[in-house]
């Protein structure tokens, strides 16, 4: 274990394990400057060799099935209780339009004090595409947020971006508007991810980051363009608030960082009620 003397000069810190090496990247858990060379990233920041080795060896796993419920529980929660109201759709529709009418995002509904809806949303979707593409990329991004930092956590995140992504759909689109699916969650997932790129982008790995974010969110960003009655607004509120969110939490250290992880999440959920309902 390496004690370096650290400077703090204006351009940045000395890595603590290589003291002539400039950085501004620092690790998420103890504060400690990193170079490149000796960052491994996480799904919320970085950290640095002494952390991850005190939290055990690490290794790479080719998860099946089973392991990937056992390791992800919330993840795959979300996606089976989501999946199972779409069944609604075609076992028993009178009952699933009964859900969607009281779940939807509808924005005279939230207008008049029902504001469950800008969270509950994103348990209902339009048609098979649209949750198809939706739990993929739920069962892209969820686990590894997961793994990393608990299910409370990604619950934590998964509803504030569902309320972002619906706050901008209201304040953006007309009073009328009525709106399914759990799009701003999940853009609130790849805006964490975002966040993190972003934060090292001076890397090779953080510029191989955004270079796929950027591919992909162009690819959403086309969609509304291409496919009818798409809410861009809910993408790009909840990509908002998850990137946001992200910043934060990786600048939340210590002991106390999982409460401010919840704290920072709960703001955020009540900023975009406050923002709708006042």
């Amino acid at each position: 274990m390496y004690r370096c003397p650290v400077t703090q000069p204006s351009t940045g810190q000395a890595c603590y394990r290589h003291p002539d090496r400039i950085t501004g990247l620092s690790c998420t858990d103890c504060g400690r400057a990193i170079c490149p060379s000796c960052s491994i990233d996480a799904a919320v920041g970085q950290r640095c060799p002494e952390c991850v080795r005190r939290g055990g060896r690490q290794k790479t796993i080719n998860m099946r099935a089973g392991q990937m419920r056992r390791s992800a529980p919330v993840t795959m929660g979300i996606i089976g209780v989501t999946v199972g109201i779409h069944l609604l759709s075609y076992l028993a529709p009178g009952l699933w339009q009964q859900v969607v009418e009281n779940l939807a995002m509808w924005n005279r509904g939230v207008a008049a004090g029902e504001w469950w809806r800008m969270i509950t949303v994103v348990a209902v979707h339009a048609n098979l595409m649209h949750i198809a593409f939706n739990m993929l990329a739920l069962y892209s991004l969820g686990p590894q947020i997961e793994r990393e930092l608990g299910g409370v956590r990604l619950s934590a995140l998964y509803v504030a971006s569902a309320a972002g992504g619906s706050a901008f759909a209201y304040l953006l689109g007309s009073p009328n508007d009525f709106g399914v699916g759990a799009s701003g969650a999940i853009f609130g997932l790849f805006g964490v991810w975002m966040a993190s790129a972003v934060r090292r982008r001076n890397t090779a790995h953080g510029r191989y980051l955004l270079g796929q974010l950027g591919g992909i969110l162009a690819i959403n960003a086309a969609i509304p363009f291409i496919v009818r009655n798409v809410s861009w607004q809910a993408h790009v509120g909840g990509l908002v608030a998850g990137f946001v969110i992200g910043q934060i939490w990786a600048k939340a250290r210590g002991e106390s960082a999982y409460a401010w992880h919840l704290i920072s999440a709960a703001l955020m959920t009540l900023a975009a009620f406050a923002v709708v309902l006042t």
